[in-house]
């Protein structure tokens, strides 16, 4: 592994534990056992370096999409396990690291939402188009709508201001809003998949 993918997990691992203000290039350097000069011969500034952060992320999930998509039966049963592995994933995420995106880095998240280089876009597009050839999502709904809308409600879901963590569990949120936002996209045997895996896993829960 070069510095480069070394210094963005680290610091990937670092943001997502303190926050995105809380951690320092001196700090980061002291934890990885290396110079500061090192990280800025790599990344000129921390924007820089953040953007290499949300970049990998965003690939790492597409890896973790295309593999469950891949392992998985129908793309609904796919959605169950995706949820979960994304209610596990921000379980473990500091809310200052999603609070100081959004308060002193949303132009940064922005642009790369808007670009080619956030690649989940393309890979939602891929599991709706999945769901309508299995017939399993209807016919009639626009691709690229619907997975805009997918990713607002998805967005929305994890919003502490919408939703703060005091009134709401967030795997609870997170599973009401997405999962009845889902149902509406279903034809009759999708909706009949979404109860079979939602008893199965009231069931496991029991």
């Amino acid at each position: 592994m070069d510095y480069r993918q070394r210094i963005i997990d680290e610091a990937a691992e670092m943001f997502r534990t303190y926050g995105i203000r809380a951690i320092t290039m001196d700090m980061l350097a002291s934890q990885m056992g290396i110079s500061k000069r090192t990280i800025y011969e790599v990344f000129s500034d921390k924007d820089e370096l953040l953007a290499g952060v949300l970049k990998s992320m965003a690939h790492k999930q597409k890896e973790l999409i295309d593999r469950v998509l891949g392992e998985s039966a129908n793309v609904i049963e796919a959605l169950f396990k995706l949820l979960d592995l994304t209610m596990e994933h921000f379980s473990k995420m500091s809310p200052a690291f999603k609070l100081d995106i959004k308060k002193y880095h949303q132009d940064l998240a922005g642009k790369l939402d808007q670009s080619d280089s956030l690649p989940y876009v393309k890979n939602n597009e891929m599991i709706i188009e999945r769901g309508i050839r299995e017939g399993l999502f209807r016919k009639d709904i626009d691709v690229k709508i619907i997975n805009r809308c997918m990713l607002e409600v998805a967005k929305m879901s994890t919003d502490r201001e919408i939703f703060p963590p005091d009134d709401f569990a967030s795997s609870e949120v997170i599973r009401n809003v997405y999962i009845n936002y889902l149902r509406g996209l279903c034809t009759p045997a999708g909706l009949d998949l979404i109860d079979h895996y939602e008893t199965k896993r009231k069931q496991k829960n029991i």
